[in-house]
């Protein structure tokens, strides 16, 4: 199929947004009147003005008594000045009956109405009584000390809130305190979301080989929901066009905006094109963006209503939702524009990118050291790509921010200025940064630093690379297990002057296969590996580059490529289902990962695992809190459980 007949019209990202906002309607929906205890997350659709001073009487802000201020003038402690107690007592809620004149008092609570000749009021600290009705004030006080004079909050007449303002508990606070119990707000817009695939089921069902669950569904209302929109699932549609007609029907019939996950692109199984491509008020307006993730997307409109069709790959379905959809629900919610929050980071390794579209790279951050006595304070954070891909469902929930590679640039190489877009409002930074290899060891010590308080991120990008990182001080922790040939050490010859070595635990790297594959059973590792070099029906999966078990594997096979060589998994997990499912026939991985069943094990190492740090970043609460629980015994039991072995040359 043609590039002409895959795609109609790719054009670039502001082209696309141009046409598609041109075609659709961006006003707000209406108002409604909804509850106050209902508005809270809601948009106001009109200014609010009090009606009523608030507080609505001059209030006392203590437990104390009502005085005139005059009347305290030079009293101390030592010289105070005594007053005449009125009978009545001020209760919250209760009209004073009586007034105040020079020379007394009256006795008043907290959220008691001033009564009238008062004009302050002294706390009962201040005080002592003498003779019944004596009052003894042993502080001068000003006029007004004490009181809450009406109308000094909220004044009759004032604009209390304002039209686009999103209702947060301290505005449902305000409208409840002038009375207001009908909120007039903007009206949320329907989206409807449906997915196409005759792969796609429910979260739920039974998994077949072949299917996947429709994650896009699940994330797309959520993010609907935190855009300002109202989510209507209109189901899953197998692959048949009818059926995709009559619920895109229902959608634009029923809902304000409508999306499809999957069935961009033109081939025959890919049905929401050919649905949507029917429309013709006036119907797709864009087929194709220069974009990556989401070259694939399609913008169409049917009077004035959106459609679009989202990639099916995840990562691709959220990127574009974000970049072309939420625009638009938010200024149907009535959501004033917002300004997308950035920051500078430094790229820490090189990118590749392909020129001709957009590319937008998904990043995590790390604090960067600040070396002492410098001109020029460094950036902040180093950029971490997360190359996981458009087939990610973890990608962007993991991700800190993305950056932006312009469609004429090929290579940001390493150490480059970049700007970061953050996803979330607000970037807190970990407590611990552990980047290097994965291991199951790993992850349940960095789980039990998380019962404990900490928070924690996790970068997999290889022993190598996590090395590097930390070397660099941009990590606090470097999980690795790096071979060395000529000193037959893991670890130790790898480091340097500016890095220390804690040890961790040991644990089985071996060659994996499928039970009663006969080509392997009873084979030792070199006639292991001596067949698959020899035979190319023998397909491996590869691990990726930079990480230890990488190098063990090109160490057997001693500048070999077999078949699958170029095929990555990035963890062991991935090797075995790998193999389970068909797609290769060995490769290496963990011992805990095998399921005895299903797959042989042959082992070739007893690895030992650690973990590299920076000396600046040694003494580090949260570094420390881990050192702790490599020494605890309960979790070394359990580590042991999980077929690690603690202890042992390092």
């Amino acid at each position: 199929m043609s590039k002409q007949q895959q795609f109609l019209d790719v054009v670039d990202r502001d082209e696309a947004e141009r046409r598609f906002q041109a075609a659709i309607s961006l006003q707000p929906l209406g108002t409604e009147s909804v509850a106050l205890d209902e508005c809270r997350g809601r948009i106001l659709a009109e200014d609010i003005i009090a009606t009523v001073d608030v507080p609505s009487f001059d209030r006392s802000n203590y437990d104390g008594f009502a005085v005139r201020a005059n009347d305290t003038v030079g009293a101390t402690e030592e010289r105070p000045i005594t007053l005449q107690l009125l009978d009545a007592e001020i209760a919250a809620g209760v009209v004073p009956d009586g007034s105040v004149s020079a020379g007394s008092a009256m006795t008043i609570a907290t959220g008691g109405m001033l009564p009238r000749g008062a004009d302050a009021v002294v706390m009962v600290e201040d005080t002592d009584f003498i003779a019944g009705q004596t009052l003894l004030v042993r502080r001068a006080i000003a006029a007004g000390f004490g009181v809450s004079f009406a109308g000094t909050d909220i004044g009759a007449g004032e604009i209390l809130l304002h039209r686009g303002d999103l209702l947060t508990s301290r505005e449902t606070g305000s409208l409840a305190a002038i009375g207001c119990s009908e909120v007039p707000v903007w009206r949320k817009p329907r989206v409807g979301i449906i997915s196409s695939g005759d792969e796609i089921i429910e979260p739920g069902e039974v998994m077949k080989a072949g299917l996947v669950y429709d994650s896009n569904a699940r994330i797309l209302a959520d993010a609907v929901s935190e855009a300002g929109g109202l989510p209507r699932s209109l189901g899953i549609v197998s692959d048949n066009l009818e059926q995709l007609r009559a619920k895109l029907a229902e959608g634009l019939q029923s809902c304000d905006v409508v999306l499809l996950s999957g069935g961009t692109s033109k081939g025959g199984g890919d049905v929401s094109y050919h649905a949507v491509g029917e429309l013709t008020d006036p119907g797709v307006v864009v087929h194709g963006v220069a974009l990556k993730p989401g070259k694939p997307i399609c913008l169409a409109a049917s009077q004035q209503k959106p459609v679009v069709i989202l990639p099916g790959f995840p990562t691709s379905a959220i990127f574009t939702f974000h970049e072309f959809v939420v625009p638009v629900i938010e200024q149907l919610a009535g959501w004033r524009k917002k300004q997308p929050r950035s920051l500078p980071a430094r790229l820490s390794v090189k990118i590749n990118s392909s020129t001709g579209r957009t590319e937008y790279v998904l990043v995590n951050l790390v604090e960067r050291p600040q070396p002492e006595n410098a001109d020029h304070p460094e950036l902040a954070f180093a950029a971490f790509p997360m190359g996981k891909g458009s087939g990610s469902v973890t990608a962007f929930s993991r991700a800190d921010g993305f950056i932006t590679i312009d469609r004429h640039e090929e290579i940001v190489e390493a150490g480059s200025p970049v700007q970061v877009q953050l996803i979330g409002q607000d970037l807190s930074p970990a407590d611990l940064v552990v980047i290097g290899s994965h291991c199951v060891g790993l992850d349940y010590l960095m789980s039990q630093l998380q019962d404990r308080g900490f928070k924690t991120k996790l970068l997999a990008v290889g022993s190598s690379g996590g090395l590097e990182a930390a070397i660099r001080g941009e990590c606090d922790l470097a999980g690795i297990h790096l071979y060395d040939a000529k000193s037959d050490q893991y670890n130790r010859p790898f480091l340097t002057d500016t890095t220390h070595l804690i040890p961790g635990y040991q644990r089985t790297q071996g060659l994996l296969y499928r039970r009663g594959d006969q080509r392997f059973e009873g084979k030792n590792v070199d006639t292991f590996i001596e067949q698959v070099i020899a035979s190319d029906q023998c397909v491996m999966v590869n691990r990726n580059q930079g990480s230890g078990t990488r190098i063990h594997i090109d160490r057997l096979l001693a500048g070999s490529q077999p078949a699958g060589y170029a095929v990555q998994a990035r963890n062991h997990n991935a090797v075995a289902a790998a193999i389970v499912q068909q797609r290769a026939d060995w490769g290496m991985a963990i011992e805990h990962v095998v399921d005895p069943e299903l797959l042989g094990f042959l082992p070739v190492c007893q690895e030992q695992f650690d973990f590299v740090v920076n000396r600046q970043r040694q003494e580090r609460q949260a570094v420390l809190a881990f050192c702790d629980l490599l020494a605890d015994q309960q979790i070394r039991d359990h580590l042991q459980s999980l077929g690690l072995t603690i202890g042992g040359p390092t």
